[in-house]
């Protein structure tokens, strides 16, 4: 059985964060260890929500508590997410260094949520500090589009310079990155594309674009755990991705069916473990 030590938002009502990552990971047969960063009554898209977020020293005090009982050389992997305070972005770090310390083979999967224009909020600090720290830290990177243009420093229009930008974050240090939301001018209006690069191979999927009136919340979460709990179980990159992609789309259409706005993930577990439709993926480059 494989560990992920997952550290992201937690959220009382509704599907974000670990209240969105979690149970898909169970469900594919990977235990999880939640450490919440913060803990809110819903996400924040909403425009009211209570709660706050959890001080950096308990989260380090909490990866200690792990390690006192001796199992901490049985994290295979730790998952980052959202974050609450500036602070906790180096608490994170120090939590992959004690993992990476107790079990060398242990992997950091980073989802750098830097927030978004009217969406999704984040602390000032937190951006700068991922774009500037968490590269040379994370084993994988695991951006949307609007991330990947930050870690860069430009606009993206296409997946070839796409492709390219994630080469040069590549240089820093991670072994991959898995873009969850691929924005491509070329690419039709009723498409979501994902890409994975690494420093040989690149992929590109594609799954129908869902015309909510408003976006649920949380299918980067989803994507993420789905991503990094089928690489826990052994998959290879392209089957992991596309086992993903698969999954996160029946996660959606069963969203969109139902005419709702949280993401139905319980009413489609079983297609998080074996997904009715699938959906190939094709390279984008032969580098």
């Amino acid at each position: 059985m494989k560990n992920v030590l997952s550290i992201q938002s937690h959220v009382v009502f509704g599907h974000a964060g670990n209240s969105a990552a979690v149970f898909p990971m169970c469900r594919l047969g990977v235990n999880v260890w939640p450490l919440n960063t913060v803990q809110f009554s819903n996400h924040t898209q909403y425009g009211h929500w209570t709660g706050s977020a959890i001080d950096a020293e308990q989260m380090v005090e909490l990866l200690e508590g792990i390690g006192a009982i001796g199992v901490l050389p049985r994290c295979d992997a730790v998952l980052s997410g959202y974050l609450g305070a500036p602070d906790q972005a180096q608490a994170v770090i120090d939590i992959v260094r004690a993992v990476k310390a107790a079990n060398p083979h242990a992997r950091y999967f980073c989802d750098p949520v830097m927030g978004t224009t009217g969406g999704c909020r984040v602390e000032p600090g937190i951006q700068e500090f991922l774009v500037k720290n968490m590269p040379e830290v994370a084993d994988a990177l695991m951006p949307n589009h609007g991330e990947l243009q930050r870690l860069v420093g430009r606009e993206l229009e296409t997946v070839d310079e796409a492709v390219a930008a994630c080469r040069e974050v590549l240089r820093r240090g991670p072994k991959m990155i898995l873009v969850k939301h691929l924005l491509d001018r070329n690419s039709p209006a009723d498409r979501f594309n994902m890409l994975l690069v690494t420093a040989h191979e690149a992929w590109v999927g594609q799954r129908p674009l869902y015309p909510f009136a408003r976006q649920p919340v949380g299918v980067g979460d989803v994507t993420s755990a789905v991503f990094v709990a089928r690489l826990m179980l052994g998959d290879p990159l392209r089957r992991a991705f596309e086992h993903t992609l698969a999954a996160v789309n029946a996660v959606v259409k069963t969203t969109w069916d139902a005419n709702r706005y949280e993401l139905e993930i319980v009413a489609a577990q079983d297609q998080i473990a074996r997904p009715r439709e699938w959906f190939d993926a094709w390279a984008a480059d032969t580098a």
